[in-house]
């Protein structure tokens, strides 16, 4: 590509991206710390994919996507998974009238920009491939039409890390259509402190509107257009190589951890989790610390642990860490 063109292309996505800064100052007023939280949530938002959120109770998860909803003037909705809920509880249902003496639509809570799946882990699964469905296809079927679901259409599911009983862990074939997996820690002392001083001072801040939706899917196209150069992508497929033969990449000792490597869907998420945080970086095209950036969420899911693994306390990111350090650099 010509030098001219990437000037073009920096140009027009410096101008482009403006309202990124404004979007997370805006959820930076209602959320304290969290940065990476809101950072990953653009992307998402951005590259057209959805988040699982790991996390104890109590660090602003539910709060981080209404706030997001509040500043792009979105429609948001928010569906407590139970062991007792029903398919029909998300996607909706068909209801007869006596008066019309026909069946009605009533759309179920999926129907909206920014859903948030609050402890997915809790409801069967035929409620999780439910929800799971209309992530994918973007569509719901009632009866004998298909709905379209609108745009933007992110979803944002929450799991609790510490309870396992009366919990149905997703598929590891589930898990793999979230773009990202965002593990949630505790804020620091200072922002435990400013938490405290909001909750007693009873003033809440709230987020103005300041993006519209249309504004979201116009910037996703540009997104697409942030141009990646092949030595790029090639390693972006290393990384994801990497995860299914350590040994080809000097991590031999890593083959017995492994029982799975990341799929194909992986290499498309890294990809455009890169151009996103280049979009975000005000940046036309992508450079090798976008991908070894947005890595860790993207891959973290994907890749399934032996016993061994388990038994010797090895986690994902120690993999990932290994992997970014030994996969060479273009």
């Amino acid at each position: 590509m010509e030098s001219v063109n990437i000037k073009e292309l920096n140009d027009r996505i410096r101008n482009e991206s403006a309202f990124v800064d404004i979007l997370s100052m805006e959820m930076g007023k209602v959320i304290v710390g969290q940065k990476r939280l809101i950072e990953n949530m653009m992307i998402a938002l951005l590259a057209d994919g959805h988040i699982l959120l790991e996390g104890v109770p109590g660090l602003a998860k539910t709060l981080a996507i209404s706030t997001m909803a509040q500043a792009v003037n979105a429609k948001f909705s928010r569906i407590q998974f139970t062991p007792d809920l029903l398919p029909s509880d998300v996607t909706g249902t068909l209801i007869y009238s006596q008066k019309q003496e026909q069946f009605e639509v009533h759309k179920g809570p999926v129907f909206a920009n920014f859903v948030l799946a609050d402890e997915i882990n809790r409801a069967p699964a035929k409620v999780q491939s439910a929800l799971l469905e209309a992530m994918q296809e973007r569509h719901v079927t009632l009866g004998d039409e298909t709905y379209r679901l609108p745009e933007p259409f992110l979803v944002m599911a929450t799991q609790n890390p510490i309870e396992q009983e009366g919990t149905y862990p997703l598929p590891e074939a589930q898990v793999d259509r979230f773009m990202l997996k965002v593990i949630v820690g505790y804020p620091t002392k200072d922002e435990e402190k400013q938490i405290i001083r909001m909750n007693n001072s009873g003033e809440f801040p709230r987020a103005n509107k300041v993006v519209e939706p249309e504004d979201i899917l116009k910037a996703r196209k540009v997104v697409r257009e942030v141009y990646m150069d092949e030595k790029i992508e090639r390693y972006i497929v290393d990384m994801v190589y990497a995860t299914r033969t350590p040994s080809d990449y000097g991590l031999s000792d890593l083959a017995g951890f492994i029982s799975y490597g990341a799929s194909p869907r992986a290499s498309i998420s890294l990809s455009m989790a890169a151009k996103a945080y280049a979009f975000i970086k005000r940046r036309g095209y992508v450079i090798p610390e976008d991908v070894r950036a947005v890595c860790p969420e993207v891959l973290r899911h994907r890749i399934g642990l032996t016993y061994e693994a388990e038994a010797e306390n090895v986690v994902p990111e120690n993999i990932i860490e290994r992997i970014i350090n030994a996969v060479i650099v273009p």
